[in-house]
């Protein structure tokens, strides 16, 4: 007769798993060195020679035999096929426990099986699906709340904050940022290289157009690009610090101390909103004639990052009259405001 064998990887056992087991203990070893020669953990020989031994025997057959059919999907709930188990907690949901309160009673009335186990989300899950949860409906009106569904944590359309410092989202963006009325505003985000290993910072003002360019060459994280923002805002006048729009990106969770440095205010786009941004996300597009997607990005120095910059800020532009960036900033450091 073929019996066949379960070979799961990780904390699952294989049939030759389970004959080493059978050794060891027939050899008088402790479960902790039956766990070290197999690699697995203690924890995990110890269920296994709780549920698979009959009289005092292990059985590494008929255990491998029945890990294979409880293996199987679809898979019965446990509270479904544990009776013994649905019944605990049942009597605890009409004494109105909460599920939490059951599950860890039960660790104390039981101390010793194994079966008599379950989480408070497996009876959360049950309450709320009885099609394959195993409890019955009524007992819902047995919790507190009196609800027959799961309630979000988090209300309706309520933002999660992305950062500890609290965000200055774009809605919150003054007017005249918004018509680029006033110049010193810019847009900012990251151009991504080959696995995510690389990095260039881009910067666009958004009524001149002009980019510069963050040249990142030890990593992209909140602190480096925090650094790299600082160093290169703080080569321009007062007047021309106003604010930076960036989407929430990891690397702007120190977003609040880039704004000490600087007096620059920083808005945050709305989640998969890049159009909020739509000027940087031009000049991305354009700077990817020369940092191609999938390139190692880091084999670029500050110089080609700056002749990249050049370049660009160079071209005549039909949205500032066939001026190019370049004019239009210098018109504005020359300006005394």
């Amino acid at each position: 007769m073929n019996i066949p064998t379960s070979l799961g990887p990780g904390r699952f056992l294989s049939l030759q798993d389970r004959l080493a087991i059978a050794d060891g203990l027939a050899a008088n070893k402790s479960m902790r060195s039956i766990a070290a020669a197999l690699g697995k953990d203690r924890s995990t020989v110890y269920r296994e020679i709780a549920r698979n031994s009959s009289g005092g025997d292990y059985l590494p057959y008929g255990a491998d035999q029945a890990a294979t059919v409880r293996r199987a999907r679809p898979k019965d709930a446990k509270l479904v096929v544990n009776q013994a188990l649905r019944a605990q907690v049942e009597d605890g949901l009409a004494r109105r426990l909460s599920p939490e309160q059951i599950a860890q009673r039960l660790r104390l009335d039981f101390p010793d099986d194994q079966d008599m186990r379950v989480s408070h989300e497996t009876i959360y899950q049950a309450l709320y699906f009885q099609a394959r949860g195993g409890l019955k409906k009524q007992v819902q009106t047995a919790l507190r709340t009196g609800r027959t569904r799961r309630k979000p944590h988090r209300k309706e359309g309520q933002r999660t904050q992305r950062f500890i410092d609290p965000m200055i989202m774009i809605s919150d963006r003054p007017a005249e940022i918004e018509d680029r009325a006033v110049p010193g505003h810019w847009e900012g985000d990251l151009i991504i290289g080959a696995h995510n290993k690389s990095a260039i910072g881009t910067l666009v003002e958004r009524s001149t157009r002009y980019t510069m360019l963050l040249h990142l060459p030890h990593g992209h994280d909140a602190e480096h690009v925090r650094d790299a923002l600082i160093a290169t805002m703080t080569t321009l006048p007062a007047h021309l610090r106003g604010s930076l729009t960036w989407d929430q990106g990891a690397e702007m969770a120190s977003h609040k101390l880039f704004t000490i440095a600087t007096d620059m205010a920083v808005y945050f786009c709305d989640p998969a909103s890049p159009w909020q941004r739509g000027t940087n996300e031009n000049t991305n597009g354009l700077l990817r004639q020369y940092f191609p997607k999938g390139t190692d990005l880091n084999v670029y120095g500050p110089e080609d990052l700056e002749h990249v910059a050049q370049e660009l800020n160079g071209r005549p532009r039909k949205t500032l009259n066939w001026h190019t960036p370049a004019e239009q900033l210098r018109d504005l450091l020359t300006t005394d405001k």
